[in-house]
């Protein structure tokens, strides 16, 4: 048998396998079209969000405030994921560095749990909007709107590296490198490491909790307080008008909790590597495809607003008249 050169056991510790969609190799170019297709669809649809609220000072207000914040983080979180997923269906190339792959962990995870922040500031600024409109605009002042972006932010990506900095420490268990997954996701990224991973375990899944379960409680008291707010309300078309206010932000928060559920809540132990990663791909690849466009057939106003856009770039196309909203 042929001795271990100091290269080989380099290689062997630096580089891995992340399989991906091997599965689809026999569909040819389909998967790489489609998946191309939704990311370029994700990313045009969140900068037309931004264009959108930043074009109509109209949409300066808190929730398109918090809209913006949501709109770049599915462009990091899609950009995050995709480009090394194209990569491997165009190239087939599997090979991926120990580094690169903590990398793309700690992005996914960090801002997957900003996502969990920033849907609760959102929630906070609808429960203010509904059951505190008459101090509504004190108690969201651009500040304060300012220090929820960025707490949301620096939260998602502080408490995120905890988990990181445990596996600093471990070594690769000697054998395979070989991941089943797509990306680097937590668990297969602990299976990686031999050593003391108990400890890694539970602090990953102590804070993913905190991250996740706390701002989903806070979403759901909003939201109690909000629906006691529109009950109260005399009339139907006021009753109307309010839940429409926070039809998007709950299609949102379905959406995202609800495939993270499905993904590691719901028990996968006897579920088949290829639906577990399509499972995954609801949340990773669809999810933040779907958010805009659930706020721009949703909202009237994210609506007028790229009509405009499109009024003002497509020639012979007039604008919509302007439009008040009180």
């Amino acid at each position: 048998m042929r001795k271990q050169s100091s290269g080989d056991r380099e290689n062997q510790t630096t580089w891995l396998i992340l399989v991906g969609f091997g599965e689809l190799r026999q569909l040819g170019f389909l998967p790489f079209t489609l998946f191309l297709a939704i990311y370029v669809v994700t990313v045009g649809l969140n900068a037309l969000i931004l264009l959108a609220v930043a074009s109509r000072r109209i949409l300066h207000t808190p929730m398109y405030f918090f809209l913006c914040h949501f709109s770049l983080l599915e462009i990091g979180y899609s950009s995050n994921l995709m480009p090394r997923l194209l990569w491997s269906l165009l190239e087939g190339r599997k090979v991926i560095s120990l580094v690169s792959c903590l990398v793309q962990f700690y992005m996914f995870a960090s801002l997957a749990a900003t996502e969990c922040l920033l849907l609760s500031a959102m929630s906070y600024d609808r429960y203010l909007a509904i059951c505190h409109p008459l101090h509504y605009r004190a108690l969201m002042s651009t500040w304060i709107c300012s220090c929820l972006a960025s707490g949301a932010w620096f939260g998602g990506f502080f408490f995120s590296a905890f988990t990181l900095a445990l596996a600093a420490p471990l070594s690769l268990c000697p054998g395979s490198r070989e991941i089943n997954h797509y990306f680097c996701d937590f668990a297969p990224v602990v299976e990686l490491f031999c050593g003391d991973v108990g400890v890694m375990w539970g602090a990953g899944v102590s804070i993913s909790a905190c991250l996740t379960l706390a701002p989903f409680l806070l979403i759901m008291a909003s939201y109690t307080f909000i629906l006691r707010a529109v009950l109260q309300i005399p009339s139907s078309h006021g009753r109307q008008k309010a839940f429409c206010t926070c039809s998007s932000h709950l299609s949102m928060v379905g959406m995202f909790y609800g495939t993270l559920i499905v993904v590691y809540v719901a028990p996968t132990d006897h579920m088949a590597p290829l639906l577990r990663k399509a499972f995954s791909v609801l949340y990773t690849v669809l999810t933040p495809m779907v958010n805009p466009i659930i706020y721009s057939l949703k909202n009237q106003e994210v609506r007028r607003a790229l009509q405009r856009l499109w009024g003002k770039f497509i020639p012979g196309h007039a604008p919509l008249k302007e439009t008040r909203y009180y």
